[in-house]
């Protein structure tokens, strides 16, 4: 039979190991099985708190992992570096000269990883501050021996020049020079290839270049 309100009562103002009852009672079959079911609920709660703690633990180990791989990671906006030649086709042709200066609009792109070179415009927009290495080739064909060559471009960055390659002579009918430059760059900078006033360039077979590597940022 349940116990008495008022034995109830006594077992929770003074706790179930101070009362005495006598063996065999109602009473004290009732409290041995409160105090089983309070030491199961008891090792329930230690269970579950457990559980929770290493639950805890796991997902701070997760968050480590992730932290440490995106710093192992280029951010999105570190990722440029492309590779453009002049000609899309492997047929002879030759731009230039021109008036004045021009930008080079490379037409045929190996890579464009970031997608920051445009190849509508020919400018590579600085994504990211930070130092940045560029390296120009130029190629070009006088038309026939004796002739004058003039093969002259310039890296120019917000169009002032950075860097020129240079070929101008009549000792050669075609030649070719390159001009590597590492440059500091802000965001949003402007960098392009521009063909200079009188100058010429002719390509069949990827010649002429424009390339920018991977980056490091400060």
């Amino acid at each position: 039979c349940p116990p008495s309100t008022a034995f109830v009562l006594l077992c929770l103002l003074h706790g179930p190991s101070d009362v005495e009852l006598a063996p065999g009672s109602g009473e004290e079959l009732w409290l041995r099985s409160w105090k089983v079911s309070d030491a199961r609920s008891n090792d329930a709660q230690q269970r579950r708190a457990a559980a929770k703690g290493a639950g805890q633990e796991l997902s701070l180990q997760r968050r480590c992992i992730s932290n440490l791989a995106s710093l192992r990671r280029p951010s999105p906006a570190g990722r440029a570096a492309f590779s453009v030649s002049l000609l899309k086709d492997g047929g002879f042709r030759c731009i230039g000269p021109f008036g004045g200066d021009e930008v080079v609009i490379y037409e045929h792109v190996f890579l464009n990883l970031g997608g920051h070179y445009n190849g509508s415009t020919g400018v590579f927009t600085v994504p990211q501050a930070g130092l940045y290495t560029f390296a120009v080739t130029l190629h070009s064909d006088a038309g026939a021996p004796r002739s004058p060559l003039a093969a002259c471009t310039g890296l120019q960055v917000n169009g002032r020049v950075a860097a020129e390659a240079r070929e101008q002579n009549a000792d050669d009918q075609e030649d070719s020079a390159t001009a590597v430059v590492l440059l500091q760059l802000n965001a949003g900078d402007a960098v392009a290839v521009k063909l200079l006033k009188g100058c010429f360039l002719c390509d069949e077979s990827h010649y002429n270049t424009f390339s920018k590597t991977h980056k490091s940022t400060m």
